[in-house]
């Protein structure tokens, strides 16, 4: 079982417009969507709908709070996560013909005290995987994931920034950065695919036995030490980017936990993201057409 711990879960708010955002002026729409959200709930929700056990754990804070645990419910996603005092933060996306807009909370005060309550949900349900993937709410520092990573005999996989890539200590089965984190964790250029390569190996060799690399239109990258995977992304009608980086970790996590190749691992990964991209916010899309998917999916070996 794949347990995923967010540390800053958030209430997505989404919205989508038919004009183009004008200072001044009020817009209005009827399209507005709210999903749990968060990098290790996004991952734990498209665990569940590719038929992965999942759990989801971290903290969570009324009024927001009392929502996302709802909708997960709803969902059919097991959750068991510790309450805290503070509301859970609101993040908002808005949708314009435009571009897309982003605002995001920094989130609650949790102190050090409290991930030793995520730490005994964590334990309850004696994961084979714990995932850590999200920003550090205020209050928290790296050396949190660190004795997540160390507190039991699961292996640790993380999907953090750049910066806290690098300050991490603890040993870690797999990482997730994307082109901007792998350039903040490792101090290495990343503006062509080979030098993207390059950099996910020494971040791999710096602690981390995989690094699955996210590279926008450069596809995606898997670094093991059996090999270098790269394959670009398929073609499709991108609506809404938020959640592609969650859905290519959890597409590789559940790949990787029915023992597949890190090849296939990639290949499925990069299927479930292009189904994500094409929906709005981060609600799970239909996975019913990503085997076939799959078969699109093409991945050179370095």
């Amino acid at each position: 079982m794949i347990l995923t711990v967010t540390l800053n879960p958030a209430l997505d708010h989404t919205l989508r417009l038919d004009e183009p955002l004008v200072e001044g002026a009020v817009a209005r729409t009827d399209r507005v969507q709210f999903d749990p959200g968060g990098k290790g709930i996004n991952v734990s929700k498209y665990l569940a709908s590719l038929d992965a056990p999942t759990v989801a754990t971290g903290f969570l804070g009324d009024p927001f709070g009392r929502l996302v645990r709802d909708r997960l419910r709803e969902a059919g996603i097991e959750s068991d996560f510790a309450t805290i005092d503070e509301p859970t933060r609101l993040n908002t996306t808005v949708l314009a013909p435009d571009g897309e807009y982003k605002i995001n909370h920094h989130g609650p005060r949790v102190d050090s005290a409290a991930v030793d309550r995520v730490l005994d949900a964590v334990r309850r349900h004696e994961p084979e995987t714990v995932v850590v993937a999200g920003s550090l709410p205020p209050g928290l520092a790296p050396d949190a994931i660190d004795r997540i990573a160390r507190a039991g005999d699961w292996e640790t996989a993380v999907d953090v920034g750049g910066d806290v890539l690098r300050d991490l200590d603890a040993p870690f089965s797999l990482c997730k950065p994307n082109r901007e984190e792998l350039a903040a964790a490792t101090d290495a250029p990343v503006e062509t695919l080979e030098e993207c390569l390059a950099a996910a190996e020494a971040l791999r060799q710096g602690g981390f036995d995989r690094v699955v690399a996210s590279l926008g239109p450069d596809g995606a990258a898997l670094v093991t030490d059996d090999g270098t995977f790269h394959a670009p992304a398929l073609e499709t009608t991108v609506v809404d980017t938020v959640g592609a980086g969650d859905a290519l970790l959890a597409g590789v996590l559940a790949a990787l936990a029915r023992g597949e190749s890190g090849g296939a691992a990639l290949r499925f990964g990069v299927a479930v993201a292009s189904r994500v991209v094409a929906v709005p916010g981060t609600g799970v899309p239909d996975f019913g057409g990503v085997r076939a998917a799959v078969e699109e999916v093409s991945v050179a070996t370095y």
